[in-house]
């Protein structure tokens, strides 16, 4: 991994004091975009995760926002959620000089110590051809949620504070994680998922181990052995191979 620190040319930087949600503003600028746009919010009032989750993100925390036009399909587009964990992999082992220290969850998480210490949601607006992706990322920089917020078998929250004794300012984090991103992202379209998914791999947790894969509709229990060219969970269970576009993953 290359530690060339340089702001990506480019890319723009937008540093709001306060605002309700970093990907709720990306709707609100998409139409003025000339280019990849990086918002940060160092106070957000109305934070969330996937599915509508609320996400704890008090001051001092990391609260940003890329939001960009892409020119894939929509499945390909989709596929920055990998490209952004490896990011924030990157950025976390930079600021912390521990690599053997960070992992990757599926579908979006990036774990520090085996806790959950970020979580990236990819928001699409617009139609093919007129598409905007505004991906969201929170890490806990500072604090943690209490771990009885969150639901039963859940990984715990940490903090890069907390488990490093490290701190670093959520605009510092983001000087880091911006030329990150542009690395893995340049990775991506030049070369394709293949890479995207072999560096995932290398970093995900409980590969090869057994998890439980909870769907809409059902609970799968299996062994996790890698992700399909999609991006999709690769379970092998006891009725046979299973492969699931869409859970949330227990360990």
């Amino acid at each position: 991994m290359s530690a060339d620190l340089r702001w990506p040319d480019g890319v723009a930087k937008r540093v709001l004091g306060e605002v309700d949600s970093t990907n709720a503003e990306a709707a609100r600028i998409a139409a003025s975009l000339t280019g990849p746009t990086w918002i940060l919010g160092l106070r957000q009032t109305a934070a969330r995760g996937r599915r509508g989750r609320a996400w704890a993100n008090p001051e001092g925390n990391f609260a940003a926002t890329l939001v960009m036009r892409p020119f894939e399909t929509t499945d390909q587009v989709a596929l920055r959620s990998f490209v952004a964990a490896l990011a924030l992999m990157d950025a976390l082992i930079l600021a912390t000089g521990r690599p053997e220290s960070v992992s990757l969850k599926w579908p979006n998480d990036v774990l520090l110590n085996g806790g959950k210490v970020a979580g990236i949601l990819l928001e699409s607006m617009g139609t093919q051809g007129n598409l905007t992706l505004a991906i969201g990322i929170g890490v806990n920089l500072i604090a943690a949620p209490p771990a009885d917020s969150v639901e039963p078998g859940a990984l715990p929250p940490v903090s890069l504070a907390g488990e490093t004794g490290i701190e670093i300012g959520p605009e510092g984090f983001l000087d880091l994680l911006a030329p990150a991103y542009a690395r893995r992202e340049a990775s991506f379209t030049t070369y394709g998922f293949a890479p995207i998914r072999t560096a995932w791999l290398d970093a995900a947790a409980h590969l090869g181990a057994p998890i439980r894969a909870r769907t809409m509709t059902e609970e799968v229990h299996g062994t996790f052995d890698g992700l399909a060219e999609d991006g999709a969970l690769i379970l092998t269970t006891a009725s046979g191979r299973r492969t699931l576009p869409a859970a949330d993953v227990f360990f």
